[in-house]
């Protein structure tokens, strides 16, 4: 064997596996076609959210008055997308080094070419055979084709996206899910005229029905127009108005060529509890297996595959992937809905607290927004919890730790918190759910 480990994809889900694979003393080789990090360091989250700072920052100036800052006429300000785009470059440069930089300490090969999987132990780059005792597929997934007909010249794939030096002034964007809400947000936070184009009923199917409808407010806030997307409908758009299309579908997995063929179910590979495919050694994560759109997920799930093939079966929970979006402001969720509690049968009860009452909150200007807690009624053990936050992806990881332990709503009115911050917010919704609330009426 050349090696004990191939990975396909230098992604957020194979860069680390490759990464923990070298720790453990794994020879490991990584093949990336294009550029180390991914889709995500390079086209995806790193440069969207730079972007969406950018923007945020931006609208957030005309508020400057009221923070005692004097001589700055908003009707003046003007946003440069080509110098976002080059601050957003600098970002992505200076991460995808750092990444090039681990893979060669933790002695990790890296291979520039197309793989072939040709075997379970079996892959060929450009001709190159390679062997190997275990395979992990990281390839990542693409949006889908845009439902209907339009000149290509019109529709702007976010892989160009944010390396265009200037965008059209009235868009299109299609789509669903956070990616279709954070880039509409951004683009109608710099002036642009959206309209965006639902291809399911929600714009995030996956949230709760709470969280949706103050997505639908909060676009609408905007003067986001949104079109309900259905097969019959799409025939009638006047896509002759648009200036520019931006492609936000599901997404698809991306394969590997090659002659092994692993059970597939849309366009996915169908993945065991330890992210091996139908075909022993070969192992699937990250996007590619349609369990997640999210890089976290993707790179809990590489790390749960190399512990496997080190003989650690521990599983990872994929109910507690934190769901974000990084709109203004953010929203987060983890755990169940009220939706699906609701379907199950099972008892439940909500308890939440507005960041309106938060002291940190108000100070920073940024008081829009609740933590919810789910709870279980008769143990309390916390269920989901739900955040609209200008710093809910963030905050997010602290409702996930509790729900790592089993935490109940005791604990978290139990846990002390700084006091001015925005995690406040626990606490106080955690009191409100074991009736003892203080700063609540």
């Amino acid at each position: 064997m050349d090696y004990d480990l191939i990975i396909i994809g230098a992604g957020p889900a194979g860069y680390v596996a490759a990464i923990r694979a070298g720790q453990a003393g794994l020879k490991t080789a990584v093949i990336e076609k294009k550029h180390v990090g991914g889709m995500c360091l390079n086209w995806g989250c790193i440069p969207s959210k730079a972007m969406l700072e950018s923007a945020k920052y931006f609208s957030k100036l005309g508020m400057a008055g009221d923070f005692g800052v004097e001589g700055l006429d908003p009707k003046k300000l003007t946003f440069s997308w080509e110098k976002g785009v080059k601050r957003s470059e600098r970002i992505v440069r200076r991460l995808t080094k750092g990444v090039e930089y681990l893979l060669k300490k933790n002695n990790v090969e890296t291979i520039t070419g197309t793989a072939s999987v040709e075997a379970a132990d079996t892959v060929v780059v450009d001709n190159r055979k390679l062997t190997a005792g275990n395979i992990i597929i990281a390839t990542g997934s693409y949006p889908r084709p845009l439902p209907f007909k339009v000149h290509e010249n019109k529709i702007l794939n976010l892989e160009n996206f944010f390396s265009m030096k200037e965008i059209p002034q009235k868009l299109l964007v299609v789509g669903e899910g956070p990616v279709s809400a954070e880039i509409s947000q951004m683009l109608a936070l710099i002036g642009k005229d959206v309209t965006l184009l639902k291809t399911a009923n929600k714009v995030f199917p996956a949230l709760d029905d709470y969280l949706n409808t103050y997505i639908s407010r909060r676009l609408d806030s905007l003067k986001i127009k949104v079109i309900e997307g259905t097969a019959g409908g799409f025939d009638s758009l006047n896509l002759d108005v648009y200036e520019g299309i931006v492609n936000c579908m599901p997404r698809k997995g991306i394969k590997p060529t090659g002659s092994l063929k692993p059970e597939e179910n849309e366009s996915f590979y169908v993945t065991d509890e330890h992210f091996m495919t139908s075909v022993r050694g070969v192992y699937a994560v990250g996007d590619v297996n349609g369990r997640s759109i999210y890089a976290h997920a993707a790179s809990a799930q590489a790390l749960a595959a190399v512990n496997h093939i080190l003989g650690i079966t521990e599983t990872m929970e994929t109910e507690r992937v934190p769901l974000t979006i990084y709109t203004d402001p953010e929203i987060a969720q983890i755990g169940r809905t009220e939706q699906q509690l609701a379907a199950g049968g099972e008892e439940y009860k909500v308890n939440e607290f507005p960041l309106s009452a938060n002291g940190k909150a108000l100070t920073e200007g940024q008081s829009e927004g609740v933590l919810r807690i789910i709870s279980e009624p008769k143990y309390g053990e916390v269920l989901g919890v739900q955040i609209i936050a200008h710093n809910a992806t963030d905050l997010i990881s602290e409702a996930a730790a509790y729900m790592a332990v089993e935490s109940t709503v005791w604990d978290v009115a139990h846990t002390m918190h700084a006091h001015p911050t925005i995690s406040e917010v626990f606490l106080e919704a955690g009191a409100d759910a074991i009736g003892k609330p203080v700063h609540k009426a």
